[in-house]
């Protein structure tokens, strides 16, 4: 139906799942840091506004923390399902991290959550604070160790290929967790959690001055928010250059495809304006070349789309000589020879399996099969091209954005202005569409790859029929859908409730 198989229909589907996911992870992270500063400052100063302040947004943080995790938990069994083959390779590596997150991360944060919730009256204010900063943390934990796997998906270090199970094995944890792909890409979606955490507060906060009720609770919220909010800018923006530097030496066609560059090219220090040229080389297409993921200010080079379709044609026919030996050495275990050319060429054993996607025997690839699976390595380039500049300028405006509303609040004029309060409640959605503009072309970007480098995409997914994916999809699509409706259905009687100062 519609012309799609059983891999696209699975990409469908965990898409579906994982977007609606990540509607109510960010908040909570986000909602968790500013949860732990107000209550600081309360145990400070002991007003009981600020005790208030976090009692209210701690309802909201708790509707959606539910929902993350009733759509966050079958989003997993996908790996066993559609995904079989994904996990029978990768497992023993991507399989760790996910259990760490299950197991610690998420039973850390459930029971901090209690403890929050029911320890009003048990805890001094000392010891509750504490539970609620570490609320925060375990939610940040859970966050480290998806984007652990992650990265390893991205960046897959701390594992090799055991010849033994035929399987991709873990021999280091550290390399693992220490992942800079991993590690930047972490603090990168953390910040910007709490730039949606911070905006949303904003945004409600406004509403109530709209109102005029609620005054002082709203006023005392668009401070801690907008503080927040403006030095999560700061580090996302940071972060996310870091990250980009990681993309240029590790992912060269994603990079060649953000930056839309034909040909290998070096740029002088700084950030340009620059004329590109199309894939035909007819026309021009002007835009501000970024080099990193937000201006590396020092020269280099970015490798044009040509260049990495020729390397990675040398990388598929070393991969073939990897394929071939790995065959000689499974029929026979004694081929010291066979075994020790695999090692030589396992590093590109990943870019023959490309081949399979139009061939049955790989091993009588031509040369054209060969430049064909080359020329596929490179995602589509405009996508990634306007998606990365849209969300690097959202994150402008939410730098302009958070220094307006806080030197305004500082001045005590915000609380007067109509037309901020209703520029806050427009841009609430915006970072949710920034977020996902940065997981589209993080995952989009390294198709055709599901572990880059080493297992394709439709290699991954599970020996299933059309019709089969389609009905759990129709599933997936309709108890999903429901979730988001009755929590957007719960915030707004909340936010219409208001706090308790009323």
């Amino acid at each position: 139906m519609f012309g799609l198989d059983n891999v696209d229909l699975s990409r469908i589907q965990f898409a579906y799942t994982v977007g609606i996911h990540f509607i109510f992870v960010p908040l909570t992270i986000g909602l968790a840091l500013l949860m732990a500063i107000m209550e600081t400052i309360y145990v400070k100063t002991g007003k009981e506004i600020y005790k208030q302040m976090v009692q209210f947004w701690a309802i909201l943080f708790a509707m959606n923390f539910a929902m993350g995790v009733a759509t966050g938990v079958p989003m997993e069994f996908q790996f066993g399902t559609n995904w079989s083959y994904y996990a029978h390779y990768v497992g023993d590596v991507f399989g760790s991290p996910l259990a760490i997150e299950g197991l610690m991360a998420f039973f850390l944060e459930a029971t901090f959550i209690g403890l929050f919730f029911f320890g009003w009256n048990k805890l001094t204010k000392i010891q509750h604070a504490t539970v609620t900063w570490l609320v925060f943390l375990g939610s940040n934990f859970s966050a480290l160790w998806i984007l652990v796997a992650n990265g390893w998906m991205q960046n897959p270090v701390g594992s090799y290929f055991n010849l033994d199970t035929m399987r991709m094995e873990m021999d280091s944890f550290s390399a693992l967790i220490l992942n800079p792909a991993a590690q930047w890409r972490f603090l990168h979606t953390l910040t910007a959690s709490y730039i949606l955490g911070s905006v949303f507060v904003i945004g409600v906060s406004s509403l109530y001055l709209l109102r005029k009720k609620n005054v002082e609770f709203a006023k005392r919220s668009i401070m801690v928010a907008s503080v927040v909010g403006l030095i999560s800018t700061l580090i996302t923006a940071y972060a996310g250059d870091r990250q980009g530097i990681i993309i240029h030496q590790t992912q060269p066609a994603k990079m060649a495809a953000i930056e839309a560059i034909w040909d290998t090219e070096s740029y002088p220090a700084g950030v340009t304006l620059m004329a590109l040229p199309d894939q035909e080389g007819q026309k021009n297409l002007y835009a501000v070349r970024i080099p990193g993921a937000l201006g590396m200010l020092v020269g280099g080079s970015i490798s044009g789309v040509k260049d990495v379709i020729i390397e990675n044609e040398a990388r598929i026919r070393s991969g073939l000589i990897a394929y071939n030996s790995l065959n000689e050495y499974k029929a026979d275990r004694t081929n010291t020879q066979a075994r020790a050319t695999f090692e030589q060429h396992v590093g590109d054993l990943g870019y023959a399996l490309l081949l399979f996607r139009n061939l049955q025997d790989i091993s009588k690839a031509t040369d054209k099969d060969i430049q064909i699976a080359a020329q596929g390595t490179i995602p589509k380039v405009a996508p990634l091209f306007y998606s990365f500049r849209f969300m690097v300028g959202l994150g402008i405006l939410f730098f302009v954005f958070f220094t307006t509303v806080y030197v305004m609040t500082i001045k005590n004029t915000f609380a007067k202005s109509r037309c901020m309060q209703y520029i806050a409640l427009w841009i609430m959605p915006l970072p949710w569409i920034a977020i996902y503009l940065g997981w589209f072309v993080a995952e989009y970007g390294r198709q055709p790859w599901v572990i880059q480098d080493i297992l394709p995409t439709f290699r991954s997914a599970s020996h299933l029929s059309a019709a089969t994916v389609w009905s759990s999809l129709a599933g997936f699509f309709i108890i999903y859908t429901c979730l988001v409706i009755v929590d957007a259905i719960l915030m707004v009687r909340q936010v219409k409730k208001g706090p308790n100062n009323g």
